[in-house]
């Protein structure tokens, strides 16, 4: 008798635990989109993936962040004017396409600004970086967190060492007009064309080349058909989680304590994209590096020649901007 009552009281608690258990999961009472174009195993992805891991264990389930990866929802410039009016809850975007939107946001991405890469986090995690988090809400969007997107440099079909050498070449870029005049200013001459055509388009040679990061080089294959790496690091382009302000509307209602809670995890997430950033690197470099592409790397001569060819860029921005840029240098 002891034996089936020990039995039975077992099988209560067991039964209570589960109940309780399913009782204290939430249906979600929001459920928000996030773009992005790069591929799930991207660090941008993996890193929006975790964000929307923290949200959903902070708010008990309350709140749900569906990850859209490879452009499902379209190229960056389409997106972020859909998060503008709420049609997209969220994205990551490159501060080179949200500087299309805001162009004040054109001076964290001046080819040669940063030192190195320490440098320009000194810069984003400071006081600059906060005014510029302000400066966002005039399109209308939240800034959430920084994400690293390493520095850019040139890859061609064929051999570049100078200069001299992307005279006349056409180099795709951004669907950005400031990136645009910067390849001009090289000599090369810029295409503008979304990321997902990029490689079709070195294919079939209707250009000769494009400029990225060493994941991106790598990640999408572009190293196969143009296997020829200028390291000329001229540009560290930044990137952003941004939210739309009607997806924030929507979590304050349910919950103001969610907004911060929502601005937390996406600081998190941003740090262990940091990480993995750093691991996708020396990765991708690699796997670049044993598949045979030939890597050039600038001379201090010949940095210097770049250096001197974008400087009307520089001369352009009004005393304003000026001013910034020294408070850039000077951190």
């Amino acid at each position: 008798m002891r034996r089936w009552l020990s039995l039975f009281l077992l099988m209560t608690a067991l039964l209570f635990g589960c109940g309780r258990q399913q009782s204290e999961q939430q249906t979600p009472e929001l459920i928000l989109r996030y773009a992005d174009n790069q591929t799930e195993d991207y660090p941008t992805t993996l890193a929006a993936e975790y964000f929307a891991q923290l949200v959903e264990e902070r708010t008990h389930g309350r709140i749900l962040i569906r990850v859209f990866p490879n452009g499902e929802l379209g190229g960056e410039s389409s997106v972020i004017e859909q998060v503008q009016f709420g049609g997209i809850d969220m994205m990551r975007v490159s501060v080179g396409t949200l500087a299309e939107v805001l162009p004040e946001m054109e001076v964290l991405q001046l080819p040669y600004l940063y030192d190195d890469a320490d440098h320009m986090w000194r810069v984003l995690d400071g006081e600059i970086g906060a005014e510029c988090m302000t400066g966002i809400r005039k399109a209308g969007v939240v800034g959430l967190s920084w994400f690293d997107a390493g520095a850019r440099s040139f890859y061609t079909r064929q051999k570049v060492t100078s200069l001299e050498d992307l005279s006349g070449l056409t180099i795709r870029v951004q669907e950005s007009e400031f990136m645009s005049r910067l390849v001009e200013l090289l000599g090369a001459v810029p295409v503008q064309i979304p990321y997902g055509d990029v490689y079709s388009a070195l294919q079939t040679s209707k250009i000769d080349g494009a400029e990225n990061n060493w994941p991106s080089y790598e990640t999408t294959g572009h190293f196969e058909a143009a296997p020829y790496i200028l390291l000329d690091a001229r540009c560290r382009l930044p990137e952003l989680q941004i939210m739309s302000t009607v997806a924030l509307d929507k979590i304050a209602q349910i919950d103001e304590d969610y907004v911060q809670i929502v601005q937390n995890c996406a600081r998190e997430s941003a740090l262990y994209e940091r990480r993995l950033w750093k691991e996708q690197e020396q990765t991708s470099e690699a796997l670049v590096r044993s598949y045979g592409c030939q890597v050039t790397q600038l001379s201090d001569g010949e940095r210097e020649k770049f250096r001197q060819a974008v400087q009307p860029m520089y001369d352009s921005y009004p005393e304003e901007i000026r001013t910034r840029i020294a408070r850039i240098r000077e951190s």
